[in-house]
């Protein structure tokens, strides 16, 4: 015999507020893991892009207000979004860090505008920005997708739990 199902159990810890609430909940949700560029170069990591229509084919992300490439995404009409598998895991760690010149060794070609895209990458794809809404203490940017490549076959890097992590088949 199973034990029932917990509908409403306990909280490990108390969170002082809906901030908090989050930051422990979400840590575990595994989400995957992309770098986001616009001309400069300008870019960081991120783990809040997603796909928001097919019809037109639209994707999102945010971006904290006070972070370092918010004046990029606030000024450019452009962004690439590189899809990161686990041979990726540096590039993801370097795009996150501050006070760096993220591009610095990087292998990356500029399109015709100067949108930058990475090398080496598991897939990429260019959008035109179409939205930017201020969210809180986030800027939603979402844009309609012009181009983009599959590049190589790589196990999804996802970040889990504060690190990065790999994505396998359970089957």
């Amino acid at each position: 015999m199973t034990a029932p199902l917990q509908r409403n159990p306990a909280p490990s810890r108390p969170s002082p507020d809906g901030a908090g609430i989050i930051r422990d909940t979400l840590r575990r949700h595994a989400a995957g893991v992309t770098v986001i560029t616009f001309p400069g170069p300008v870019g960081f990591t991120a783990t809040s892009f997603t796909s928001v229509s097919l019809r037109p084919a639209l994707v999102s992300f945010c971006i904290g207000l006070e972070a370092s490439s918010t004046p990029a995404a606030r000024r450019s009409n452009r962004f690439a979004v590189h899809v990161l598998g686990t041979p990726n895991a540096g590039l993801a760690g370097r795009f996150a860090r501050s006070g760096v010149d993220r591009f610095a060794g990087v292998a990356w070609r500029p399109q015709q505008d100067g949108l930058p895209v990475l090398d080496g990458v598991t897939a990429w794809l260019s959008a035109r920005v179409t939205l930017r809404q201020t969210v809180g203490d986030h800027l939603l940017v979402v844009g309609e997708v012009d181009s983009g490549a599959l590049v190589e076959e790589a196990t999804a890097l996802v970040h889990h739990n504060g690190s990065f992590a790999s994505a396998h088949p359970l089957t």
